[in-house]
C-alpha cells in the first residue's frame, strides 16, 4: 500500500530507491496511466500559486522524494523520509532494469541532439535496452500531433519527459490518454544522460548540495533559489499549525 506524507498539500512518497523502482515496474505491468514526479521545494512552491499544477501533482502515482528540502520538511512530520530518491539515479537504474525485462522507453525533451545522445549513451551503458525513440523538446503544436501519433504507434512502456517543470506536468496531463503506462517528468535528467550537463561531484551529492553546485555553475538561478526561505517558513508554519 502506498504511504505518503503531505508537504504544503503535495503528497510525497515515503519510499526508498529500490521500492520506487519496484513500484514503477508494477505500474508498467498494470498498464493504464501513471505519472511519476520528483518533488523539490521549487515544484511545491509553484503548486501554491498554480491550482492546475497543484492538482496534477496530487494526481501522481509516485512522487519520489528528490529535493533535500523535501527530506528536511518530512522531518517535521510523523513520517520522516530517511533518504533522497534522486530522479536522475532512479531513471538510469530503471533503464538498467528494463534492459533485462525487454520493456521499451522513449526519450522526449532537452535541446536538439540531447535526447538522441542520451539514447546512445544509455544503449552503450545497458546493452539490450530498448529505447525506441528520442526527440528534442522544442516542438510546435503540429509537431506535437506527429509525436502523439508516433507514441501511439510505438507504444513505449516508459516515456521520459525532459521538459521544463510546468510544461512537462501539463503535457503529461494533457496526453494521459496515450497508451503509455508510465510518464516520468524528469527535468534535466536527459541533459545528464546525454552529457550536456555535468552531474554534481559525489561530495555535493552526498551532502545534498547539488542545488549549490548548480547555482555556482548557473548563477542566474539565484532568483529561483530565493524561494527556498519562503518554502522553509511555510513548512515550519504548517508544522506548528498541525501541533496545535
Amino acid at each position: 500500500m502506498r504511504k505518503t506524507i503531505e508537504i504544503l498539500g503535495i503528497p510525497v512518497d515515503v519510499i526508498d530507491h529500490d521500492g520506487a523502482l519496484d513500484n514503477i515496474e508494477q505500474f508498467m505491468d498494470e498498464g493504464g496511466y501513471h505519472l511519476i514526479i520528483t518533488p523539490n521545494p521549487e515544484m511545491i512552491m509553484l503548486a501554491q500559486k498554480n491550482a492546475r499544477i497543484r492538482e496534477i501533482l496530487r494526481s501522481s502515482a509516485l512522487a519520489a522524494p528528490d529535493g533535500v528540502g523535501v527530506i528536511w520538511a518530512s522531518r517535521l512530520t510523523d513520517s520522516p523520509i530517511p533518504h533522497r530518491v534522486t530522479g536522475c539515479d532512479l531513471m538510469i537504474d530503471l533503464l538498467g532494469r528494463m534492459s533485462k525485462s525487454g520493456r521499451a522507453a522513449y526519450l522526449l525533451g532537452g535541446r536538439p541532439g540531447v535526447a538522441e545522445q542520451a539514447k546512445r549513451n544509455m544503449e552503450s551503458r545497458f546493452p539490450g535496452v530498448k529505447i525506441i525513440g528520442a526527440r528534442h523538446g522544442y516542438f510546435t503544436a503540429d509537431d506535437d500531433r506527429l509525436i502523439t501519433e508516433e507514441l501511439n504507434d510505438k507504444k513505449p512502456d516508459l516515456l521520459l519527459l525532459g521538459l521544463s517543470m510546468g510544461t512537462a506536468l501539463n503535457w503529461a496531463h494533457n496526453h494521459r490518454a496515450l497508451n503509455i503506462p508510465v510518464i516520468a517528468c524528469v527535468g534535466g535528467t536527459l541533459d545528464i544522460m546525454g552529457g550536456a550537463t555535468a552531474r554534481a561531484p559525489k561530495i555535493f551529492q552526498k551532502l545534498g548540495l547539488e542545488w549549490l553546485y548548480r547555482l555556482i555553475r548557473q548563477p542566474w538561478r539565484v532568483g529561483r533559489m530565493l524561494r527556498l526561505p519562503v518554502f522553509a517558513a511555510m513548512v515550519v508554519r504548517e508544522s506548528l499549525s498541525r501541533r496545535k
